[in-house]
């Protein structure tokens, strides 16, 4: 069903699966810790959360990937998390950033979401050419 649309599309679509996904995460753990360790646990775990989706996602709606076996699939994991540190820089920036000028919950999301945006335009250039380059086409 996927493959039939466009992968900028497709890309559009899953990206913002991860980014709800993420953002979900982040406000379950708000609700259940509060305070400034509250926001860095939210911030934190749903980084992770996000990160575990996309992942799943990209590698098999986006890059078609097959791992070999599970050290071909973790190696290629520990990869792909590491060509997100800097985007990971990018969407914080926006949600902490947002978090303080603001100090709104939802102004916090909204900035955590256009990080996000942004960081997965840079992401899908770098897990191209460095993670999944022998699988894309």
């Amino acid at each position: 069903m996927l493959g039939s649309i466009p992968l900028a599309i497709r890309y559009a679509i899953l990206a913002l699966v991860a980014i709800l996904t993420n953002l979900l995460a982040q406000d379950l753990t708000s609700r259940l810790v509060a305070g400034q360790v509250g926001f860095v646990i939210s911030l934190t775990l749903g980084t992770a959360v996000g990160l575990l989706v996309k992942f799943w996602l990209d590698k098999r709606y986006i890059f078609h990937f097959r791992a070999h076996d599970i050290a071909h699939d973790t190696a290629t994991f520990l990869l792909y998390a590491a060509t997100g540190v800097a985007t990971t820089l990018v969407f914080w920036g926006f949600e902490i950033a947002f978090h303080l000028l603001f100090g709104s919950v939802v102004l916090r999301y909204v900035g955590g979401a256009l990080g996000l945006a942004l960081g997965y335009r840079l992401k899908y250039a770098l897990d191209k050419r460095y993670v999944f380059r022998a699988v894309s086409a």
